[in-house]
């Protein structure tokens, strides 16, 4: 029988991103905090055109500032749990495309 997100323990691995994905949504279970991702999201995107756009690469400074910014404010003041990022960095970038790409789409309402 497979474990419900919340119970995983912190030292579980994933595999792969298919496993990863279901705890990652579990840890954006408010509403607030889903929505302070899908806007730092955002403006990580939009910093890294405007760096293309302008040529200018200190627009890429801002995007991390963006991004784990608003996620930050979204986990430790709304969700109240310690961001993914710090243990799985790069399922956790994903996780947020994916949850960008979901909200976009409609399959996450925010």
């Amino acid at each position: 029988m497979a474990q419900s997100a919340r119970s995983l323990r912190p030292e579980h691995r994933f595999r792969r991103f298919a496993e990863f994905y279901p705890f990652y949504l579990a840890e954006h279970s408010n509403r607030v905090c889903r929505l302070l991702h899908v806007v730092g999201t955002m403006l990580v995107i939009v910093t890294v055109l405007l760096a293309i756009w302008t040529r200018n690469g200190w627009w890429l400074l801002a995007a991390p500032v963006a991004g784990y910014g608003f996620a930050w404010i979204g986990h430790f003041v709304f969700e109240k749990n310690r961001p993914a990022t710090f243990r799985y960095p790069w399922y956790s970038l994903l996780g947020d495309l994916a949850l960008f790409r979901d909200v976009l789409i409609g399959r996450i309402k925010l």
